[in-house]
């Protein structure tokens, strides 16, 4: 694995797919399924390379993919407690591809944030 991670999509069959909310629409609960599992197997692999929070990330892995799936986001709004309780919703947002710079300087906000996307409501961390 390289510090890189979130270029390298290995096993995550429904990951790769999602670009945003509206792609998980269209999917059966099979394959939400199986995008939850990929969701976790890319937390796990970004997380090894860039240190962050495991247990509350993993923990809204089905929350974050069920409240996407049923709410019209961004226009209904969702509401995180602190930012890396969001990291599934960040990934599943539009930023995957970028992940791999949360928490780094000139990278992804630790926290949601709505100058960095239309999804987030406000910034969210108790350190804010």
């Amino acid at each position: 694995m390289t510090g890189n991670a979130s270029r390298e999509l290995r096993n995550v069959k429904q990951l790769q797919h999602i670009e945003s909310p509206d792609d998980l629409k269209e999917l059966t609960i099979k394959q939400l399924e199986e995008v939850c599992d990929d969701l976790r197997e890319f937390i796990i692999e970004q997380l090894s390379c860039n240190p962050g929070h495991f247990g509350s990330s993993l923990g809204t892995v089905e929350l974050t993919v069920a409240l996407h799936y049923l709410y019209n986001t961004p226009y209904d709004r969702l509401v995180w407690d602190v930012g890396h309780q969001a990291y599934s919703h960040k990934i599943l947002t539009g930023r995957r591809n970028r992940f791999h710079t949360n928490r780094k300087l000139g990278g992804l906000s630790g926290f949601t944030n709505p100058e960095e996307s239309e999804y987030d409501s406000f910034i969210a961390g108790h350190a804010s």
